[in-house]
């Protein structure tokens, strides 16, 4: 009985070092994860307010050109 408890308190031991092992590895995953995500967001923003800023050109562009007086003016 001695024995088996002996032996079930190492095995114990030994899951219980992996398991912080593991712990670190995920919380290590979780903040890349975090920066990847806050990067990926960085980039769709700036994605998104140039095609924002050239559609505005596109449409000015256009409009001045459908209208000669406007881009007299100009």
């Amino acid at each position: 009985m001695e024995r088996l408890n002996s032996e079930l308190y190492l095995q114990n031991c030994y899951i219980m070092k992996e398991n912080e092992k593991m712990r670190k590895k995920a919380q290590k995953l979780n903040q890349e994860n975090q920066q990847l995500l806050s990067e990926l967001k960085q980039r769709l923003s700036k994605s998104n307010k140039g095609k924002q800023s050239n559609s505005s050109v596109s449409e000015q562009l256009s409009l001045s050109s459908s209208n000669p007086s406007n881009s007299m003016s100009n």
